[in-house]
């Protein structure tokens, strides 16, 4: 078994060597405006994920899958010539979900402004049950102690 920091340091390599591949060597038309985002290895570093995402709509986004995966060879033999590892690590192309949670997060986000400003307006022109600051302040205690003593 390798320690992380190889594996980590391997990932980080496979993602830089694929996506100039992808830049340089790959002319598949089927790809699509493709960007590696990521790139995991197991501890025997015999397997590598790839993350990626393409920009576009989804006839894009199968497009681009398609052709990453006709691409999978030369890739890998590429992986292979460029880190000098004994063995070179299978790929396997997942899209990545992060524009998918960056999305659903802005959505979150949209809600709870839409929330907030419903309160703003609820609350325009209300006052404090209590007053506006119902809590003592310390000049009010000493004003206070300096009363019963004074008795």
């Amino acid at each position: 078994m390798t320690d992380n920091a190889r594996a980590r340091k391997l990932a980080d390599r496979i993602q830089v060597v694929v996506a100039e591949t992808l830049d340089r060597r790959i002319k598949d038309p089927r790809l699509g405006f493709v960007t590696i985002t990521d790139a995991r290895v197991t501890g025997d570093l015999r397997e590598a994920t790839v993350f990626y995402t393409v920009y576009g709509d989804d006839e894009e986004r199968a497009a681009s899958a398609a052709a990453l995966e006709s691409a999978k060879g030369v890739l890998r033999s590429e992986v292979g010539r460029q880190t000098g590892v004994r063995f070179t690590p299978s790929l396997a192309f997942v899209p990545d979900a992060l524009p998918d949670n960056a999305r659903t997060i802005e959505d979150l986000l949209d809600k709870a402004r839409a929330k907030d400003a419903e309160v703003r307006e609820v609350s325009t022109g209300k006052t404090y049950a209590a007053g506006a600051d119902p809590y003592r302040k310390p000049d009010d205690e000493d004003d206070e102690t300096d009363g019963a003593a004074a008795e």
